[in-house]
């Protein structure tokens, strides 16, 4: 489980005090400093994506495969037009040198393995390498894919989506530490969902766990519980990518479904059993 690695939001606010600054850029005076400059030694092109990393990636990789073809699983999942926007994934060889980075550029930043970037004009990924960077990427990557065809995304939104489509291809979004989470939530403190309460977050700093889980919760019921509520969803994301901000999910819920969360709860009590 992990808190918000995914820290879009609270880099709009820093992009927008300082600036909206893009990658920063090194000159020779840079040289000799002690502090670590973005990968640039290699460079791998792959569909909407470029992979720029201080070791060498092959296109056969197995990550680079799955990164690829996730973009066409967010689209035919959330029946979302595709577009051709470069997602950049600065790609660290080790944990040291990216915190280096990270500490030095996004001060602000709290520890993680890997955050995403928007910006008025980039779509960033920074990550490192480890144990968990297939996880890491797909989370990140898809914040990519999704915003370069949706603009205005809610928070809770963006990153259920997210944790929908960080898990491996084939297990269709089920996020199992989530239904762990839940589970025990359910089982220890009686939870309820709370849809108001995730469309009222604004700040990744207020998303913890169980925002993280209930996030994904909806997310997951409405496109795996029945092809009326899986185009709910399809057709506010459209809604949303042609408008801008748009009435709260919650309110369109309510109009087809007279206790929304009563019907979550009752099919995430099915789902942990």
């Amino acid at each position: 489980m992990r808190g918000s690695r995914s820290l879009l939001w609270a880099l709009l606010a820093l992009a927008v005090i300082s600036g909206c600054r893009s990658v920063p850029q090194f000159s020779s005076a840079d040289s000799g400093r002690n502090f670590a400059a973005l990968p640039s030694e290699y460079k791998l092109a792959v569909g909407q994506l470029l992979f720029v990393s201080d070791f060498e990636l092959s296109t056969d990789h197995r990550l680079i495969r799955d990164l690829t073809a996730e973009r066409d699983d967010i689209c035919q999942t959330l029946d979302l037009p595709c577009t051709n926007e470069r997602i950049t994934v600065y790609l660290f060889r080790d944990a040291e040198t990216y915190g280096q980075y990270r500490s030095r550029y996004f001060p602000g930043v709290p520890s993680r393995r890997a955050f995403f970037v928007e910006t008025d004009t980039q779509l960033t990924v920074y990550a490192h390498w480890s144990d968990r960077v297939a996880e890491d990427l797909r989370h990140e990557v898809a914040h990519g894919y999704l915003h370069a065809v949706v603009d205005g995304l809610p928070l809770w939104l963006d990153e259920g989506l997210a944790e929908y489509f960080e898990v491996p291809r084939g297990q269709g979004g089920l996020n199992r530490p989530h239904v762990d989470l839940i589970a025990d939530m359910i089982e220890q403190n009686g939870w309820q969902p709370d849809l108001a309460r995730l469309e009222q977050i604004k700040d990744t700093a207020q998303m913890d766990q169980r925002s993280y889980a209930e996030s994904w919760a909806w997310v997951y019921f409405l496109l795996q519980s029945g092809p009326e509520r899986r185009e709910l969803l399809t057709s506010y994301l459209l809604d949303v990518s042609a408008r801008g901000a748009t009435e709260p999910l919650s309110a369109r819920l309510k109009r087809g479904h007279a206790e929304p969360e009563r019907t979550l709860a009752e099919y995430l009590a099915n789902l942990t059993q």
